[in-house]
């Protein structure tokens, strides 16, 4: 490296190198100064003597060179990190990441279908109907007998969850079985299915009554005086399902000594009992006793292929019997109440199909049909086997309906990962009636988005309906104690909508948090209950058709490993949120107090999640949402409130009938807003989606950050960089060079802080792709590197830029920096490469002259002469040959040696 130190640096803004494109104040590259901008860069023999006069002018002028510099550098620290202190680290990265998760899970947006809330849980699409209701369990009877043929239903069409002879062989050895699932799930219709099996058998076997449905409101002991012989009792061998209303405030669960008593009379009556249970706190210490057991939900794929094969013969015909469908004796059609629809004709007596079950490991776990097709064949209700017609029509029908149930736009209208019995149901019939030709594509795929809805519906219709009713049996005031225990599913629901890929520990104190604002809300002269060892993860999951993972969690700028949660289903979170927003206004409040907590959290895992979904409520009532939420946030005194309003209203604008509207309101507010809202503007432009083009946007930021003297010049020149990011990125770079050559200092300013901070801002921290992508290769490169690397057509501008800072008084300590910062990456502390690449492309173009060069070579001996961090001399001549290409070296070598 040559031993010369490097000459001064200009003190006016120097333009690019392009001789078209230099300003007059700019010098030649490596030509002569102007008197005033003869000082020596640091480390560099020092100037002749001169009078006292020129050494007094001299010293002001760089005392006001120092005083613009320091302004400069002022500048160049982080507009987001002005609540912890210029130095506090802000995450940027994070809050990138959050927000991309955030908008992936409520990217789609679902039309809602229409359906009858005023009969609950009925599905009306084209000639289909069916109950949906996952609160009404089985067949929809509350007292009484199931009758025979419900029975005979059951018996043939219920789909065997995995387990289910375990389920089985503990009924039969304790008599009585607490059986817990989500609603839904088909948990009673196994409870049914398991009370006619084996009552079928025992000493009520003909007994045409032999199963019934017990009175809720009498709960476990009504029940057991009932078994006992007392009033209404029935005769030996009967089987009970019984299903007590655990959540209603002021409703206890039975203790251990109750089932043990109804256990008791169960065996003396020869007689069986499924107590059926929603997992939860209060049904936990009944699922962990010895008649506990879990009921698992039967198989998606299965159900929906036995089901649609009954559909596909109900329509088609019975090839056996030339054609009718499927007919119960009556020569109607049965439903199966809402768990599920079906119909089947009673052809005699069903075979008992569980007789030889137990003879093998294979047996064991139940019959199967073919879960991917239907199976082959099928019984008909004499038990005898019957194969599709012969001229293959019902085969081939088959075959489509298993093709069309993989449709990947099918399946991303489904958007459910599991289908519970009752969307099975619907599923099948849309899939039969779109194979028939009675439902049009467009009607098959609205009916399929509205699975979802139809269950954002039932989580949320009436949840605080117990609490005007009294306690069951004594007629009393109702009881609100019990608010926070009712309220915390429906907000534990509410927090994974919005919050996501999130881990579960963030997604649940954000729950209780909402729980508490629901309780206050519903009952604001009481102060809620706040149970502290309630909390059952297992519970929370099975309520909200919820799924952990592990993955990445952000702390401290550091990613660890951390236990997340998603719902079952990409359908959920925006169902959810429509279903909140659209329906139930009251709640409106308590969750916009909940947002505005969570808009101050510090984890970017919250509060950006947070943001993103309140732009979603926004497009959904947007004066609503602007008044609540983002104009509030917008003009709040900490930046994190403010970047939750940006990210909000960037959001609303992805949604083109809201474009409009967040463009005028970010146009405005960049004009004749506050300093706040100016603030909040900026960063809603640097998104790409607040203006109608991309030199609107930058004239936008220019306006906000020359104004007040550059008060705002810092968050405009980040958002100016993180426009760089997208695909316009070369009117970027244009209109860059345009500023350094303005004849405002201002706009100068603007152009050089910018510079310098796209050279100290790495990729993941402004950049929304995902990695696969050419910058999202290069997450933790500095972004003018990586645009080095993957833009060459880019390179020539981007080195002018950089030069220009370089060579400006006032920008170029902190230019010189970051230059540094850039050289010490390009490799790893292990020796790993890293941007070796990037500063292969923008080396050479920098220091395409000789001044360029000594700068470069003083810089480099500077850094192997750093007492903290010295720069081995092996890793200083790699970065020299990097910059210099070998003919170049060689022809200046030859000519310093004539």
């Amino acid at each position: 490296m040559a031993d010369e130190a490097v000459a001064e640096h200009p003190a006016e803004p120097a333009a690019p190198k392009a001789k078209d494109a230099r300003s007059p104040e700019a010098p030649p590259r490596g030509g002569a100064r102007g008197d005033d901008n003869a000082k020596d860069a640091p480390d560099t023999p020092g100037s002749a003597d001169a009078s006292d006069s020129a050494d007094a002018e001299a010293a002001e002028r760089e005392k006001e060179r120092e005083r613009a510099a320091d302004r400069f550098k002022d500048r160049t620290r982080d507009p987001l990190a002005e609540e912890q202190g210029e130095e506090g680290p802000t995450d940027a990265a994070a809050a990138t990441r959050a927000r991309q998760s955030g908008q992936k899970l409520l990217a789609s947006s679902r039309d809602l279908v229409s359906f009858d809330r005023s009969d609950v849980g009925q599905v009306h699409i084209n000639n289909i109907s069916v109950g949906l209701d996952a609160r009404r369990s089985g067949l929809s009877m509350r007292d009484g007998p199931v009758p025979e043929e419900d029975l005979l239903r059951i018996r043939r069409t219920h789909i065997e969850p995995e387990g289910y002879v375990r389920l089985r062989r503990a009924l039969e050895a304790r008599r009585l079985l607490v059986l817990g699932g989500a609603p839904g799930t088909g948990r009673a219709s196994t409870a049914l299915a398991l009370l006619e099996e084996v009552t079928r058998g025992g000493e009520g076997g003909q007994n045409s009554e032999r199963v019934r449905r017990a009175d809720p409101e009498g709960g476990v002991r009504g029940l057991a005086t009932q078994v006992m012989g007392g009033e209404g009792g029935h005769p030996r061998g009967t089987g009970y399902l019984l299903e007590p209303a655990l959540d209603r405030p002021g409703t206890l669960p039975p203790d251990g000594m109750d089932l043990d008593q109804l256990a008791s009379a169960l065996a003396e009556q020869g007689s069986y009992a499924v107590v059926v249970v929603s997992v939860g706190s209060a049904a936990n210490p009944l699922l962990a006793g010895r008649y506990g057991a879990i009921c698992p939900p039967a198989p998606t794929r299965e159900l929906v292929a036995v089901r649609l094969r009954q559909r596909l013969e109900e329509e088609h015909g019975d090839p056996a019997q030339g054609g009718g469908g499927a007919r119960d004796r009556d020569g109607g059609s049965a439903r199966d109440g809402g768990e599920g629809e079906s119909r089947a004709r009673d052809g005699g007596r069903a075979p008992n199909r569980h007789a030889d079950r137990d003879r093998g490991a294979d047996q064991d776990e139940g019959r199967t049909r073919d879960a991917d097709h239907g199976g082959d064949r099928t019984r008909d209700g004499g038990g005898q086997d019957r194969r599709p017609d012969d001229d293959g029509s019902l085969s081939r029908l088959l075959e489509r309906a298993a093709e069309l149930r993989e449709d990947p736009e099918v399946t991303e209208a489904v958007g459910l990962d599991d289908l519970r019995p009752a969307e099975a149901e619907l599923f099948a019939s849309l899939l039969a009636g779109h194979l028939l030709g009675s439902v049009g594509r467009e009607e098959l795929l609205s009916g399929c988005r509205g699975l979802a809805a139809v269950q954002a519906y039932e989580w949320f219709a009436g949840v605080d309906r117990a609490l005007a009713a009294p306690p069951p049996g004594d007629g009393r005031a109702p009881v609100r104690s019990g608010t926070a225990a009712l309220f915390h599913p429906v907000a534990f629901r509410i927090a994974l909508a919005v919050l996501g890929g999130a881990s579960h520990s963030a997604v649940s104190a954000a729950a209780h948090l909402l729980t508490w604002e629901l309780s206050v809300q519903s009952d604001p002269d009481s102060t809620p209950a706040r149970p502290l060892f309630c909390d059952d993860p297992e519970s929370d999951l099975a309520l909200s058709r919820a799924r952990p993972a592990d993955g990445a969690v952000d702390v401290a700028g550091a990613e660890v490993t951390g236990r997340l949660i998603f719902y079952r289903g990409a359908a959920l979170p925006a169902a959810v949120l429509a279903e909140l927003w659209d329906r139930h206004f009251p709640v409106r409040a308590p969750v916009v107090r909940w947002l505005r907590l969570l808009a101050d959290d510090p984890r970017p895992q919250v509060s950006m999640r947070a943001a993103v979904a309140a732009g979603e409520l926004s497009v959904r009532d947007f004066e609503h949402g602007y008044a609540e939420l983002v104009r509030p946030l917008a003009d709040a005194p900490t930046p994190r409130r403010r970047v939750f309003a940006a990210t909000a209203l960037d959001q609303a604008a992805g949604h083109a009938s809201h474009r409009r509207a967040v463009r005028k309101v970010v146009e405005d507010w960049s004009r004749h807003g506050t300093p706040a809202l100016r603030w909040t503007a900026a960063m809603a432009l640097g998104y790409g989606r607040s203006a109608d083009s991309m030199d609107d946007t930058l004239d936008a930021l220019a306006r906000i950050g020359v104004r007040d003297d550059g008060e705002q010049l810092a968050v405009a020149s980040l958002n100016v960089v993180r426009l760089l990011t997208l695909p316009e990125c070369a009117t970027v770079l244009r209109r860059l060079a345009d500023w350094t050559g303005h004849r405002g200092e201002e706009y100068q300013d603007l152009a050089l802080v910018s510079i310098v901070r796209l050279a100290l801002t790495d990729v993941d921290e402004v950049l929304d792709d995902e990695p696969g992508t050419p910058l999202g290769d290069r997450g933790d490169w500095p972004l003018l590197l990586a645009l080095a690397a993957t833009r060459p057509e880019l390179t020539g501008k981007l080195a002018d830029l950089f030069w220009t800072a370089l060579n400006t008084a006032r920008s170029r300590d902190v230019a010189f920096d970051a230059l540094e910062t850039l050289l010490r990456s390009a490799s790893r502390k292990d020796g790993r490469a890293w941007t070796r690449e990037g500063l292969a492309a923008l080396l050479p173009a920098l220091t395409a002259e000789e001044h360029d060069r000594r700068r470069l070579d003083w810089l480099l001996q500077r850094m192997m002469r750093d007492q903290d961090r010295p720069l081995a001399e092996e890793r200083a001549r790699a970065l020299w040959r990097l910059a210099v290409p070998a003919r170049q070296r060689r022809s200046e070598e030859e000519e310093s040696h004539g």
